[in-house]
């Protein structure tokens, strides 16, 4: 199927400044993402950024388009693209973070079928189930729980479900299978970008620090799949990038 990549990438990530142009293994972290949209089968991948270093990386690789410094989510600077591009509405555009080099392609190329598989939905999205108990109180981890269609009921930051006979007595004997672990991947078409930074911001997703409750708090449908690849943890701190890099080295026998 026929979709876009478009990879949002500021610099100025309050916990990590710089992160897309970190070096990962001699190549800049924003790299490893563009060489994924192309390995995905992506017809275009477009770095969105607003800084100029970021730009020059990635100029020699994919299409670029320069966004103002002042939006307050990926999606917004994805609309700036739409329509300095003038994608047309019903294009598949798949969202991937600037800060996620590690991302497999096959998840990139699933949600956008998932998004095409679920003609109700306003947007699709990928989850995965937790495999530590510990994880689930990481803040940084956002949780999702889905009704039976699998169509998103709420995004959040804090243990959801909560499981009352477990966090009452011993939060460690939750059963981290029965969380789902968001993933940050979105697909949606060009049109509907439109539509959700058409809607004004409201106090959920200001709260939670998550974009994606826009859209359920005006009533769209977000499809929620199981990534079919393992993904890996997301990269938000310096010593986030650490840890992975010595796991890789370790996994490759360095």
């Amino acid at each position: 199927m026929s979709f876009v990549v478009i990879i949002p990438a500021r610099y100025g990530s309050t916990r990590f400044p710089g992160k897309p142009l970190a070096d990962i293994n001699g190549r800049p972290m924003v790299q490893h993402v563009i060489e994924r949209g192309y390995e995905a089968g992506a017809q275009r991948v477009i770095l969105a950024t607003d800084n100029e270093d970021i730009a020059s990386v990635a100029r020699p690789l994919c299409e670029v388009c320069m966004t103002h410094p002042d939006h307050n989510s990926g999606t917004e600077r994805l609309a700036e693209v739409v329509n300095q591009l003038g994608l047309p509405d019903e294009s598949v555009v798949v969202n991937v973070q600037g800060d996620e080099p590690f991302v497999p392609a096959q998840n990139i190329r699933q949600v956008a079928v998932n998004l095409a598989n679920n003609g109700q939905a306003s947007m699709a999205t990928l989850a995965t189930p937790f495999t530590s108990a510990e994880d689930i109180a990481n803040p940084n981890m956002v949780k999702v729980v889905v009704n039976a269609q699998g169509e998103a009921l709420y995004f959040s930051r804090s243990a959801i479900p909560f499981d009352r006979a477990a966090f009452l007595k011993e939060p460690a004997t939750a059963n981290p299978s029965d969380y789902l672990r968001h993933i940050g991947l979105y697909a949606y078409t060009a049109g509907y970008i439109k539509q959700y930074v058409s809607y004004a911001t409201t106090g959920l997703e200001l709260t939670e620090s998550l974009e994606q409750l826009r859209a359920l708090w005006y009533g769209d449908k977000i499809h929620v799949d199981v990534a079919t690849a393992p993904p890996p943890v997301g990269i938000d701190t310096p010593a986030d990038l650490e840890a992975l890099l010595k796991d890789l080295a370790a996994t490759q026998g360095h």
